[in-house]
């Protein structure tokens, strides 16, 4: 077979994933203050506005996934050997995680509602199975859901774009078809499905996914405007930046404007003008991201630079591990009961997200360098922390960046 040439690593794509996971963080750590315990705070809108902004980690990892598989596999033959190796490793190091996780948590809230003492709610594994098979274990386990339809799909849709290698106005408009087909799961559902959990399925992030694959696909042609300063782009490379920047930033407040207004009784807007602004907002921040990064990592101080990469290497398990440290860090600080116009509910809120970061992080990387069964719980172990062995038989902990998910 002939031989392929390796793809270029792209450090930077550890720094998208560590921005996509601060906004998870702090999306989640903020949204009792959104939903309304501090309703009648005078600083509410800022609240509502940091929850709305932060709305950029599931949609974004969705795209980067998708980014990552079609720039590594897009120019290999797509044969049963590629797709067994494909298939072992997602369910070696996403699949087997994803079931583990979900037991945990379903025993764990099991134990707080005393299912296992009380007799008149008896613990059922019937339940169990439909959450697996539904991706509702736990709030934020539906991304995982979806991650595995989108792996299930995969072959089939790079086959299609393969096939149309030299068609680029083709391959091009996969983009406007997927928000298509997205926009029309939307509305197939408001008006005659009716499914109350339709996050839970892939069709509803497809354009996410399938702008991702293109990008992945063109990369060679856009790194170069990655790569660049803003000094250094051309007149109409500056404008397109900043439409980019621009649009996605009014698309942000507008869809806070929307919730400030909706929470507070202001107004009724409907739940289509609620869908379309957050497309444009999500579709539009992961591009906006993906720039950024290669910024940072430009023009960043190593500290920075070192930090973000090791959580966005140590992301994926960030992301399984961090609900529990928020739930018990509200437990423990009261913060369930406290009041939302208190002068310390904003430092309780900002504490949250450091304390869920901070003790998410070291907990995730402790595990990896301690026990070898981690893995089966949080994936894949990142290569930096991986002992490597050289010449005169030592070992060295050399860092080694890479694109695989």
């Amino acid at each position: 077979m002939k031989q392929l040439i390796g793809k270029e690593r792209l450090p930077q794509l550890d720094l998208f994933r560590a921005f996509a996971i601060l906004g998870v963080i702090q999306v989640h750590a903020t949204s009792n203050a959104a939903a309304g315990q501090a309703l009648n705070s005078s600083i509410y809108y800022f609240y509502n506005w940091w929850n709305i902004f932060s709305r950029m980690g599931t949609t974004s990892f969705i795209f980067l996934s998708a980014f990552v598989l079609f720039y590594n596999y897009y120019d290999r033959p797509l044969n049963r050997e590629i797709i067994g190796r494909f298939y072992k490793k997602r369910l070696t190091f996403i699949i087997i995680p994803y079931i583990l996780v979900s037991i945990c948590y379903f025993t764990l809230l099991a134990l707080q509602r005393g299912d296992f003492v009380n007799n008149s709610k008896m613990y059922e594994l019937q339940s169990l199975g439909m959450k697996l098979l539904t991706g509702t274990a736990y709030t934020h386990l539906y991304f995982i859901f979806i991650s595995i339809q989108f792996y299930i799909l995969f072959p089939l849709i790079l086959w299609i774009i393969q096939k149309l290698r030299n068609r680029t106005t083709w391959q091009v408009m996969i983009i406007p078809i997927g928000i298509a087909l997205q926009l029309g799961f939307y509305f197939l559902n408001k008006y005659e499905l009716h499914i109350s959990n339709k996050g839970s399925y892939a069709i509803s992030y497809i354009g996410y996914y399938l702008m991702g694959a293109i990008i992945a696909v063109f990369f060679d042609r856009i790194k170069g405007w990655l790569n660049s300063d803003w000094r250094d782009l051309s007149r109409q490379s500056k404008i397109w930046t900043a439409l980019l920047w621009g649009v996605w930033i009014v698309a942000t407040f507008i869809h806070a404007q929307l919730w400030y207004s909706f929470r507070l009784g202001l107004s009724r807007p409907s739940t289509t003008l609620f869908e379309i602004v957050w497309e444009i907002q999500t579709l539009l921040v992961a591009i906006v991201l993906l720039r950024l990064s290669f910024v940072v990592y430009r023009k960043g101080s190593v500290f920075w630079i070192k930090a973000l990469t090791r959580i966005g290497e140590l992301s994926f398990g960030i992301y399984l591990f961090h609900p529990v440290v928020l739930m018990y860090y509200r437990n423990f600080t009261g913060g369930n009961g406290m009041s939302g116009d208190s002068p310390l509910y904003l430092l309780y809120i900002v504490g949250g997200v450091i304390c869920v970061l901070l003790v998410s992080w070291v907990f995730v990387q402790y595990c990896f360098k301690w026990f070898p069964l981690s893995t089966w719980f949080l994936g894949s172990k990142p290569s930096s922390l991986k002992k490597k062995p050289v010449k005169d038989g030592s070992t060295s902990g050399k860092r080694s960046v890479n694109t695989n998910m």
